[in-house]
């Protein structure tokens, strides 16, 4: 009787789920029917162009981890320009729009210069920091559970409704100069990501061709915007943001790569014919809808009534499907306008340089419509596309196929051909000429120099390497970070991270993977004694994890453990490794304190801590790691 309520229990729910999503899709299709019919009555404001901006970025902690401290600043902010995102260690900084001229850039400049300061100085009095990045380098997979997603019925439901579309966990794979496999069970991932967004106004009439531009745009813009090389410790893409992101909301299931099925994050399919409501309706029929809500409006009767309709329903599901060139639909003072949100660029390195990206790519936008009445003419589509995957790998090494064929540099193409064009683009717009000399001379000095976000992250890691830990160069690199945006100099600029940077130790060496070994060395139980024997003499190790094929650890061998074999009388040469393995293995997870974990190996007297993960192995930590946190702790307190 129990399993019948249940079953009817469910069938009830799915039946009022499914209603849901129909009466949802029909306000999708009437919100659709209401813009057409306002781009046929001439419905829109003309005449004008602003700007906007929406600022993502993450909270730290003293000790420059993520810090779900999102709903605590917002309450000491009580500031409307601010809102959360999709992760508690996350928060997002609307800007007010800008009319295009004038000095409308070096005003949205102050602004948001101004509302982080507020950030700062509420942060200060909580113990956050508040730091732009694309992908912050101490974010760990511990820090994207559940619990750290912001608590909204919309993100619950968008998470529940992408993974149930998938049919299972987020797999991802990324390979740059390393190479990262992992799997996760929500869309948290995306929360890894923090970008800023340039929304730019144009006209019905102009639409299509100016979103061709944003499309063809894109990836010289990003090839001189990158921020975001590291992730989870790994050197990946130059902006590793963009596979991630299109990989953290994929509801496709592995059956649907043999199909032509479009990811929800996409770079989309192909150029605009004519107008707007050609990127709606794919999206309409490519994507389900994911959420819902609330439906308090009648477009129609609006319009009937020479109001403007707010088109809730329309604005939301485009919402849930990521083209990194946005249409949208917006209002103000009444009148209805349509824009494209550039979602291209990451978060910092400082506001200058953000400010400097707009008015380099707004520039552009402008000088390249007056030249190019029809884009599509000049560079196919696919191409454009490989262009902007290429810019996402290789930063400003990547080559690009140009217009009419042309090949050549990210460099080259942008000082010799787009710079001049988007001067000349913000000149036609009235913009100041001190802004445009300034903001465009941030972009010639990145570009000549080569010096971008993720050059100077990427450089930076390696003039720490080999000194301290994984998890205090990577505090050095957050730390030094807020440091530098502190001063407003653009990134160019910037002298590389130094490892004192991170301030007090203690904070270094909190958890275990702030400090532990994950250069491994393991073997496996069938593998020959002499194999591990010969390992400790090669690489001057005393433990020796072993793995089964799937990773799992299953045992581990101590130098003493070879040395009892031998003193009793074996032979490593007839030996296997599950001969000389422990088996009974004390083990701990990168979350762990580092005091309780030094406090475990010193009750069982052991001399290595296997590190585990989700049941696989991830690191080790041993004396030595101690021995090194003693000496530099010691070294500290001899030098004050």
């Amino acid at each position: 009787m129990g399993e019948e309520t249940t079953r009817a229990h469910k069938e009830v729910e799915a039946e009022h789920d499914g209603k849901h999503r129909r009466d949802f899709m029909r306000a999708v299709l009437t919100d659709l029917r209401a813009l057409e019919r306002m781009l046929d009555e001439k419905r829109f404001e003309k005449g004008v162009r602003r700007i906007g901006a929406e600022q993502e970025m993450f909270l730290t902690d003293r000790g420059w981890q993520p810090t779900p401290a999102s709903l605590k600043m917002l309450e000491k902010l009580k500031d409307p320009h601010f809102t959360t995102e999709l992760g508690m260690f996350q928060l997002e900084m609307n800007a007010d729009p800008q009319l295009f001229r004038g000095d409308g850039f070096s005003q949205m400049e102050k602004q948001m210069t101004d509302l982080l300061e507020k950030a700062r100085r509420a942060g200060e009095e909580l113990g956050v920091h508040t730091v732009l990045a694309g992908i912050l380098p101490t974010i760990r997979k511990s820090d994207l559970g559940m619990d750290n997603m912001v608590p909204s019925p919309r993100y619950r439901t968008l998470s529940k409704a992408v993974y149930d579309l998938r049919g299972g966990d987020f797999e991802f794979s990324i390979k740059g100069i390393d190479e990262l496999m992992l799997k996760h069970d929500s869309v948290m991932v995306e929360a890894c990501n923090s970008s800023f967004q340039v929304h730019l106004q144009v006209e019905p009439d102009e639409f299509a061709q100016m979103y061709n531009l944003a499309q063809v745009l894109a990836g010289p813009l990003l090839s001189m915007a990158t921020n975001s090389p590291l992730l989870f410790g790994k050197r990946l893409w130059a902006e590793t943001r963009i596979a991630l992101f299109q990989q953290a909301v994929d509801t496709r299931s592995k059956t649907d790569y043999l199909r032509d099925a479009t990811a929800r994050v996409t770079f989309g399919s192909r150029y605009l014919k004519k107008s707007i409501v050609e990127i709606f309706k794919e999206d309409i029929a490519r994507f389900r809808t994911l959420v819902g809500t609330d439906l308090d409006e009648d477009p129609e009767a609006k319009l009937d009534q020479g109001l403007v309709p707010q088109l809730k329903a329309l604005r939301l599901h485009n919402g849930t499907i990521y083209r990194w060139n946005r249409a949208c639909y917006g209002v103000i003072d009444n009148k209805a306008h349509l824009r494209i949100e550039n979602r291209v660029m990451p978060s910092g390195p400082t506001v200058l340089d953000e400010i400097a990206n707009a008015a380099f790519w707004c520039g552009l936008m402008i000088e390249m419509s007056r030249r190019y009445e029809d884009i599509t003419k000049h560079l196919e589509f696919d191409l454009a596309q490989n262009n902007f995957h290429n810019a996402a790998r290789e930063g400003l090494g990547a080559h690009f196929t140009w217009l009419d064929g042309q090949e050549i540099l990210a460099p080259k193409l942008i000082l010799d051909q787009l710079l001049p064009a988007a001067e000349a683009g913000l000149k036609h717009e009235g913009v100041d000429e001190a802004e445009i000399k300034r903001y465009l001379g941030v972009i010639h000095e990145r570009v000549k120099t080569g010096r971008t976000g993720s050059r100077w992250l990427l450089t930076s890691l390696a003039g720490m390497q080999n000194k301290g830990s994984a998890g205090e160069r990577n505090n050095a690199l957050v730390a030094a970070t807020v440091q530098r945006q502190a001063t407003g100099r653009p990134v160019a600029e910037w002298e590389r991270a130094r490892l004192d940077e991170a301030g007090d130790d203690k904070h270094n060496f909190q958890r275990v993977d702030q400090i532990m070994t994950t250069d491994l060395f393991t073997v496996q139980p069938d593998d020959a004694a002499d194999l591990v024997a010969n390992l400790m003499g090669w690489e001057r190790i005393r433990h020796v994890p072993v793995e089964d094929k799937t990773h799992k650890l299953v045992g581990l061998v101590s130098y003493r453990a070879v040395l009892r074999y031998l003193t009793g009388g074996g032979r490593t040469g007839d030996a296997a490794v599950s001969d000389l393995m422990k088996t009974d293995v004390i083990t701990v997870s990168p979350d762990t304190p580092t005091l309780e974990a030094i406090h475990l190996m010193r009750r069982y007297r052991i001399g290595c801590l296997p590190v585990l993960q989700d049941g696989k192995l991830v690191g080790v930590l041993t004396e030595e790691n101690h021995m090194k946190i003693a000496g530099e702790l010691l070294e500290q307190k001899l030098k004050s």
